[in-house]
């Protein structure tokens, strides 16, 4: 816990700095005499003694945590912000070290006050440094932004601030390149008079030459210096997974969805997951602040280590019981059983759910396929046939959901239960509905064209979609829950699916559906459809082909070979 406080403090103070600096740099709007007479204000506090222990010290400290950071982890999958983040902050010090070796080290080690005018005709006297400096600008704040956002999302008071915050991460740099720029104008122009020109430099040129030499030395020292403590983690890393490999030192995980797949002994379930290419939820980063990574822990729990302080405190915040762990913490030593409690897909407002069972009220839309005739697919073919073809077929439905932000909620041996609107509002979340249903049909159609020499007859399927507001979470049995939903709009949704036979068609809508997704049915039969339990008729569209919706839905849908787009 020590550690992560620790490059997370180190962390702001760096980000403090960066602000102040890039603050300085957007005074050059104005002229070069605003952005020195704020330089030399900024230097009482980062360049007296204090503030350059503090800030030199948080830099080595922050690398030093992340070198740290990179050889600890045992597989280097990880979601793409994660990954950005963490190329960004290798590039930083090779380009930073030149702008420092320029800058507090010339001043420290050849005794001459490195001011603005300096520092701007040196760098636009080189096409180097022209390049290199909006390159270093840009990687550091891209970093510092993206670790932020990471961190902050977490907090309740953050998402309404976005708009605000976003706006200002976008003007912060980019004021700061103008005034970059504009003060090296200016700087040139004055600079175009000799002795201008050489009043600016004196201080470096009246250095002796000796010390000047060394000075640039250093660069390329600093670099070979680098680029070796980056070789060696990465060698120690190899290392490491050589000699597991080698000692055989591997043990399996049973997943409630993914099955059994094998993980390397020393790494934490969300890496092994990530390993095994198994979509994981971990907002975080795996950094034990957002939860939402959690699992049930089965059988094999029995040995597994204590939480550390870290984990416990997390669990702790949102009520956890003792057999859900933080799958980014726990290590396992022998084959254990894990079920995720989120979904993949999980949003930092997860983060703040309780830990166990339970579920929330949320507007979402279901849809219900089932595969038609699979009774009498069972009839005519081996069992070992029918388990390949429906293989095949909820592959593909998979991979329509998939494409369509759809969450696979519900099994049920010839059918699945779908659920959209999860991470978006109930209007997208119809249309996706709707989009997966279109995706569904084609790739329906090309699976029965590739099976065609395989069965007596193409594979049918009905599909029923409703929405409105349900109660969604983790449930099911205590051994292997479920990120699903339960509720009468859901029932509706099954009943739209099974009076798919009743009606001769592949799908039925219902008119609340195609009203929030802004698509006009009115062409198709309408019906009014009643539900056991429930007084109120539902107000359906009876559509004899899915693909017919491709029409309402033109805007690019997967496996629409006309469409270069794609929905993900």
């Amino acid at each position: 816990m020590f550690e992560r406080r620790l490059r997370l403090y180190t962390g702001l103070i760096l980000a403090a700095y960066v602000v102040s600096h890039l603050a300085n740099h957007a005074l050059g709007i104005v002229s070069v005499d605003a952005m020195e007479a704020y330089r030399r204000f900024n230097a009482l506090v980062w360049q007296s003694y204090a503030g350059t222990f503090v800030l030199y010290g948080s830099f080595v400290v922050h690398a030093l945590l992340a070198l740290v950071s990179l050889f600890r982890r045992t597989t280097l999958r990880m979601p793409w912000w994660e990954g950005l983040q963490l190329a960004l902050g290798l590039m930083i010090p090779p380009l930073l070290a030149v702008h420092v070796i320029g800058t507090r080290l010339s001043q420290s080690l050849l005794g001459f006050d490195v001011d603005y005018p300096y520092v701007l005709l040196a760098q636009w006297s080189n096409l180097r440094y022209v390049i290199q400096q909006p390159l270093l600008i840009l990687v550091v704040w891209a970093h510092l932004v993206i670790g932020l956002h990471f961190w902050l999302r977490l907090k309740s008071w953050y998402a309404p601030l976005v708009p605000v915050l976003y706006g200002l991460a976008v003007l912060l740099p980019a004021l700061a390149l103008i005034g970059w720029i504009r003060g090296g104008i200016e700087i040139q122009s004055m600079a175009v008079d000799p002795e201008m020109a050489q009043q600016i430099m004196s201080g470096w040129r009246n250095a002796p030459t000796a010390d000047r030499r060394f000075v640039q030395s250093l660069e390329v020292g600093s670099l070979w210096v680098m680029g070796a403590l980056l070789a060696s983690v990465l060698a120690a890393r190899a290392l490491r997974r050589w000699l597991r490999r080698r000692r055989g030192q591997h043990l399996s995980l049973e997943h409630s969805k993914a099955g059994v797949f094998t993980a390397r002994a020393g790494q934490s379930i969300l890496e092994a997951l990530r390993d095994a290419g198994i979509p994981h939820a971990s907002v975080c980063g795996g950094r034990a602040r957002c939860t939402t990574c959690r699992v049930r822990v089965g059988a094999g729990s029995e040995h597994l280590a204590t939480p550390e302080p870290l984990e416990a405190a997390a669990l702790a915040r949102i009520g956890a019981p003792e057999n859900v762990r933080l799958a980014c913490q726990t290590r396992p030593s022998r084959d254990l059983r894990i079920t995720p409690l989120l979904p993949a897909e999980a949003s930092a407002a997860d983060a703040r759910r309780p830990g166990g069972v339970g579920g929330h009220e949320q507007q979402v839309a279901a849809v219900f396929i089932d595969l038609r005739d699979s009774t009498r697919l069972g009839e005519v073919r081996l069992p070992y046939d029918v388990v390949f073809i429906l293989n095949q077929f909820f592959a593909e439905m998979s991979q329509a959901l998939e494409e369509t932000r759809g969450h696979y909620a519900q099994f049920s041996g010839d059918g699945l239960m779908a659920l959209y609107g999860l991470q978006s509002d109930i209007a997208a979340g119809c249309r996706d509905a709707l989009r997966g249903a279109l995706a569904m049909s084609r790739r329906l159609e090309a699976l029965n064209m590739g099976l065609a020499g395989e069965i007596e007859s193409p594979l049918r399927i009905g599909i029923g979609i409703h929405c409105g507001e349900a109660i969604v979470g983790t449930m099911g049995p205590p051994a292997s829950p479920n990120f699903s939903a339960i509720g009468d709009n859901i029932n509706i949704a099954a009943r739209l699916e099974s009076l798919c036979k009743s009606y001769g068609v592949s799908l039925i809508v219902s008119e609340q559906v195609a009203r929030h997704a802004g698509v006009n049915l009115s062409r198709f039969d309408q019906h009014e459809v009643s539900v056991r339990g429930r007084a109120e008729t539902v107000i359906a569209f009876a559509i004899p082909d899915a693909a017919s919706l491709g029409e309402f839905l033109a805007d690019g849908v997967p496996g629409n070979a006309n469409s270069d787009e794609r929905v993900v």
